[in-house]
């Protein structure tokens, strides 16, 4: 539960106003999971990993509000503390699986795909952005067996449109054997009822407040249920998504106060 300082080792810039921090630390987690990083005298916030080997990892960032635009502004050599891995992880299953990715949430996701990669699973990764600028890791799986299928708002690259309707399309083309997705939760509402019409399984990866990240607080908890997103997520599985009646609906602020996605 104590932080542990590290360097940062590199920085790569992903995509317009994304950055992945890489750490030479052998963390240990698995594809889903999430550590706290924080920054002395300003705050502390859950990443999910985004690549990891037996000597590094890395976090994936979007420079927006105070915490990640100082975080932004670091360099190499500079320390953070890093606490974790924290949460539950996907369960990868299945031959042939799709991931489903709406901005960022592509992170976790770029995780889980190499993970099957190894294990010679056929992934499909959808991944949606407004435009080609913010689309992540199109160089990452150039020379890989995966198959990308990015798409955005504005037609600028791939697809012009939304995942969910390029998912639909490859379900009723191909066997999709399970469905992975991290994005919005009105994206994801919609993955929900592809998967169910076409009889496939499916992991969800929940985004919350959370303060401790252990589940002492309960800050983090969903509905009358007591779920904590930190420890019994943040990946769900398909039957307990539909039990959350705030998914898709609302989600808590810092102070606790309903907000209406």
């Amino acid at each position: 539960m104590t932080h542990k300082m590290i360097k940062i080792s590199k920085i790569i810039k992903e995509a317009k106003g994304i950055m992945s921090f890489v750490f030479e630390h052998s963390l240990d987690a698995k594809p889903g999971q999430f550590v706290i990083l924080w920054l002395p005298r300003i705050d502390e916030k859950p990443f999910g990993v985004s690549y990891q080997d037996n000597k590094k990892f890395a976090i994936t960032v979007s420079c927006i509000g105070p915490f990640t635009e100082k975080l932004c502004k670091m360099k190499v050599g500079d320390l953070v503390g890093i606490k974790g891995p924290f949460g539950n992880p996907f369960k990868l299953e299945g031959k042939k699986i799709a991931l489903v990715a709406g901005g960022y949430g592509s992170a976790p996701l770029a995780f889980l795909a190499d993970e099957a990669l190894k294990q010679k699973k056929k992934v499909y990764f959808i991944a949606g952005a407004r435009n080609k600028d913010y689309l992540l890791y199109l160089k990452r799986y150039e020379n890989t067996k995966l198959k990308m299928m990015a798409c955005t708002d504005d037609g600028s690259y791939g697809e012009k449109g939304f995942t969910t309707d390029v998912l639909n399309n490859l379900v009723k083309k191909k066997k999709i054997d399970k469905v992975y997705t991290v994005g919005p939760e009105i994206m994801m509402k919609y993955v929900l009822k592809i998967v169910e019409a076409n009889n496939i399984d499916a992991e969800f990866s929940l985004e919350r407040y959370m303060k401790c990240g252990a589940g002492l607080c309960g800050q983090c908890c969903v509905d009358e249920h007591g779920w904590r997103v930190c420890v019994e997520g943040p990946v769900f599985n398909k039957e307990k998504i539909k039990m959350i009646k705030e998914f898709a609906s609302y989600k808590r602020e810092k102070s606790g106060k309903k907000v209406k996605l």
